[in-house]
């Protein structure tokens, strides 16, 4: 891994963190390639049952390092998957949950990574900015269609039209991040404990579920009842069940 990527692995979490804080955390395409490989291999590890992104130096990222963008600009549509693709495939492929702690600046795909993102926080400090309209360029990676679906049309086009700069409560206020704390790491590190304690494979199906493009609800129910069988007949269920009835904790820690 890449010193500027850091990778911390303790209690089944797996700790993603940007560390370039002297330039305000701006990716690189080895950076993205470094995170792209953290998720890839966490997801495929039992040990690792969830996921904080984070930033070093009280940053969260400024987006793209513009001299690396410019002498190497991605190929998007291309044949070969640029690495802030591969990155961007990761997190939206990770079948295990993601919560990002967002600590100052959280610029462009700073924002956009957290529509990947299953729960998000942020410290007071947090500002968040959408430039590509400002660059002459387009939203990316599913922002013009998640953004809209999350805060409406007029809301969605203050960040992505007008490019403006929300703060942590605005933030909160239109469902971007899920709330905010003065610490947010330890907000983050607490939450991804508890899910690190719940069944994972539970866990895994409703991620999954959540995710999926919309379709008839019909066929929706036919799916939960089918996921819903499946999981009764489940190994982490006959421990839920008997630790109900046992008036203990359920121990999902032996299941992958």
């Amino acid at each position: 891994m890449s010193d500027l990527v850091l990778i911390e692995d303790a209690d089944g979490i797996r700790t993603i963190r940007f560390n370039r804080p002297e330039k305000k955390n701006a990716l690189t395409r080895a950076m993205y390639t470094a995170a792209a490989t953290a998720l890839e291999t966490g997801d495929a590890d039992p040990a690792i049952k969830v996921f904080i992104i984070a930033g070093a130096g009280g940053i969260f990222t400024a987006g793209n390092d513009m001299v690396d963008f410019m002498q190497t600009p991605p190929a998007l549509g291309g044949s070969e998957l640029p690495p802030v693709g591969h990155f961007m495939q990761a997190l939206l492929n990770v079948t295990k949950p993601v919560v990002a702690a967002v600590d100052g600046l959280a610029i462009g795909i700073g924002v956009t990574m957290l529509m990947h993102c299953d729960l998000a926080y942020a410290s007071p400090r947090a500002t968040f900015k959408t430039p590509f309209v400002d660059l002459a360029l387009a939203p990316e990676y599913g922002s013009s269609q998640v953004m809209p679906r999350i805060f409406g049309h007029v809301i969605a086009a203050d960040l992505l039209l007008l490019g403006s700069v929300w703060n942590a409560d605005k933030a909160a206020r239109h469902g971007l991040i899920n709330d905010v704390a003065d610490d947010v790491e330890a907000l983050a590190r607490a939450t991804a404990a508890k899910l690190a304690a719940k069944a994972p494979g539970s866990l895994r199906a409703a991620k999954a579920l959540m995710r999926r493009a919309p379709e008839a609800l019909g066929e929706r129910m036919n799916m939960e009842n089918d996921l819903f069988g499946e999981l009764l007949r489940s190994e982490e269920f006959t421990e839920a069940a008997t630790a109900f009835m046992e008036r203990r904790k359920p121990d999902f820690s032996k299941f992958g």
